[in-house]
């Protein structure tokens, strides 16, 4: 059993990487508002999504090789598009994921500063390890912090069920107007990930079969499959929170990151008592830190492999890139925009309507002549595929229509 747990890995941190604004922000506020009318959504965005971030698996365990990779087989033309969605949404995902960090970070610990100051303050801690840590350590940390985190949660759940005396009543509700319709989709969006995490995925795969050597294929999917699962059972439990402590409350969320993480959390004390603080604040805290780690990690990792294959000088500058994406998130936070669902609204439409962009080139190179017939996935899964594929640019259509 230890040795199996050693050998997972990219599905953990996938899961550290998928945990955060959708789960802690996005599932509560969907519970809060629709009670459990949105865990249709939660669930469809998740089966319709799971093939391409699947195959992003299955073709780095394969070919030993990220998609990235990949991308630049199909044609010429699909890296330097990548490269720009990748430089466009870069920075907006990792100052949303940071301010949220932040403002969990500024209620949970009591420490009354400026939130662009602990925004500072998380981005310099987790830089420093993944720049001395390396994927290794890096590979160990999320992986605490995913169990952690876990356990955390399913208590915080639990308590609450015990401390509920009104009857949940499970029926699902379909957004009625543009406003609902907007949610819908920044809730879509990031559940239970972006699609671009895919890219990210292949490239963690390559990194632990560089550390282990017996990183098998089948140990691979088995390692990608809890962390997806684990991302949904996490995301439901998030959303019934919000069902069970503030659902028919009256509450209005601020679009502060400290107000809400203050509101977050007081509402949990308030409904659960305060050991539920402890419990809560803690995976709060942990859920979004290594989100933190992850996204800081990735669209580096992502962006030096990139300008590698596309034969700039300076591929291989994965510090250099972490340190642009750091001091970048700073400069949005001081300069530019820092209201929380401001921002959080932005990266997640964006996510959603670059969906399809990703889905298709995954399905295209799982199906096409790139991996051997016997490492292709059965014809189900090509069904849910291109299911997923209509179901992405049919809400993407639709948003842009509403927004028209």
């Amino acid at each position: 059993m230890f040795s199996l747990v050693k050998k997972l890995g990219p599905g953990l941190i996938f899961a550290g990487a998928a945990i955060g604004v959708s789960h802690l922000v996005q599932a509560t506020k969907a519970g809060a508002i629709f009670g459990t009318g949105l865990l249709w959504a939660m669930f469809f965005v998740t089966l319709f999504k799971y093939p391409t971030f699947q195959f992003g698996t299955r073709y780095a365990s394969v070919k030993k090789e990220s998609l990235i990779h990949g991308y630049q087989r199909i044609s010429k033309w699909v890296l330097p598009v990548y490269a720009v969605l990748n430089l466009a949404t870069m920075f907006t995902i990792q100052t949303a994921v940071t301010i949220v960090t932040a403002g969990i970070a500024g209620s949970l610990f009591d420490i009354h500063i400026d939130i662009k100051i602990w925004s500072v303050i998380l981005l310099v801690l987790a830089a420093i390890v993944l720049l001395f840590g390396r994927y290794a350590f890096f590979d160990k940390i999320v992986k605490i912090v995913v169990v952690c985190l876990s356990i955390a949660t399913l208590i915080a759940v639990l308590f609450a069920f015990g401390k509920n005396e009104t009857p949940i009543v499970w029926h699902p509700q379909f957004p009625n107007t543009a406003v609902e319709f907007t949610f819908l989709i920044t809730f879509m969006g990031w559940m239970p990930a972006p699609l671009d995490v895919s890219v990210w995925q292949s490239l963690w795969t390559n990194e632990k079969q560089k550390i282990t050597t017996n990183y098998t294929f089948k140990t691979a999917l088995f390692d990608f499959n809890i962390g997806y699962i684990g991302t949904f059972f996490i995301g439901v439990c998030f959303l019934l929170m919000g069902v069970l402590v503030m659902y028919n409350t009256g509450v209005t969320f601020s679009n502060n990151g400290v107000a809400f993480a203050s509101q977050f959390l007081t509402m949990y004390t308030k409904n659960l008592g305060n050991l539920a603080y402890v419990f809560v604040g803690i995976s709060a805290f942990m859920c979004m830190f290594s989100t933190m780690l992850t996204t800081l990690d990735a669209s580096p990792r992502a962006m030096s492999t990139t300008l590698k294959l596309m034969g700039f000088k300076y591929e291989k500058k994965y510090a250099l890139w972490v340190l642009i994406l750091a001091v970048g998130t700073a400069y949005i936070l001081f300069f530019q925009i820092s209201e929380m669902s401001t921002l959080v609204k932005i990266a997640t439409i964006v996510s959603f309507l670059t969906a399809p962009f990703y889905a298709i080139l995954n399905h295209r190179l799982v199906f096409g002549n790139y991996i051997s017939q016997a490492n292709k996935p059965n014809k189900y899964m090509k069904w849910l595929s291109l299911l997923g594929i209509c179901f992405l640019i049919t809400f993407g259509i639709w948003y842009l229509f509403i927004l028209i």
